[in-house]
């Protein structure tokens, strides 16, 4: 599947945050570079790359080797929420149901 979000972080801040993140649900860091990440492991495998878009907007975008709504993607769409909040810290997400 692939996943997509605009952030106003820096892409470096944002590969740094990946860096962090999906080592600790253990995914292996793969091939790298300044502006993509590889990661693998039980959850499957996963390729992020960062970059700068128009204006203010780093557009981050995931493609994953699961198909459907898996474990893995779920974790991609929570590493978009502490990307979120790094950007604005004060914004508190709630459920709309």
């Amino acid at each position: 599947m692939r996943h997509f979000y605009r952030s106003h972080l820096q892409p470096t801040a944002a590969l740094a945050a990946a860096d962090q993140f999906f080592p600790a649900l253990g995914l292996q860091a793969g091939a790298s570079s300044a502006r993509s990440r590889m990661y693998a492991g039980p959850l499957g495998a996963m390729k992020l790359a960062a970059h700068s878009e128009g204006g203010n907007y780093t557009f981050i975008e995931v493609e994953t080797n699961q198909v459907g709504e898996s474990r893995l993607d779920r974790n991609v769409k929570k590493f978009f929420v502490t990307l979120h909040r790094g950007a604005e810290p004060q914004h508190q997400p709630e459920a709309s149901y």
